[in-house]
């Protein structure tokens, strides 16, 4: 059975899934159900679970506990991968499926040029922009306070 600090990061990431999908249809329109798996886009499932977590183990074990210190390090160290390399990766994902595109259409206006076409697109939504990562941090503190004020002592 699942112990309390990892239902609350759980559900951090669920219900940051889960809220991507209305979040995207405010946006642009439409319901688009892929996000409920899918990465990038606001709020940050990342930073809502580690925050989730944190604030879980902060508010049960004390700020000055091991447990704190140890999920708040951990905490840094994924938003800080979200934010950073994670988003990076998908701003390089960007330019190289454009530059694919052009590569295909400069092939095909020289014969002689071969270019073997990508079958798929790389992933570009990966990271996270800071307002996003702020967004999933917000509702992470949230579900872990009510995690914590919910519990049967």
């Amino acid at each position: 059975m699942l112990n309390r600090s990892m239902i609350t990061a759980l559900i951090g990431i669920g219900s940051a899934q889960f809220l991507k999908v209305p979040m995207k249809y405010l946006e642009e329109g439409t319901w688009d159900w892929k996000r409920l798996i899918g990465s990038g886009d606001m709020p940050s499932s990342h930073s809502s679970a580690v925050t989730a977590l944190t604030t879980y183990v902060g508010l049960k074990k004390g700020v000055p506990s091991i447990e704190f210190g140890v999920s708040s390090i951990f905490g840094l160290i994924v938003v800080y991968d979200a934010m950073g390399i994670r988003r990076q990766t998908g701003e390089i994902a960007m330019e190289v499926n454009v530059l694919n595109e052009q590569l295909e259409r400069f092939a095909n206006e020289h014969p002689g040029i071969y270019h073997k076409e990508r079958k798929k697109k790389l992933e570009e939504l990966l990271g996270h922009m800071p307002i996003e990562v702020a967004g999933g941090a917000l509702l992470g503190i949230a579900i872990g306070a009510i995690s914590y004020l919910t519990e049967k002592n």
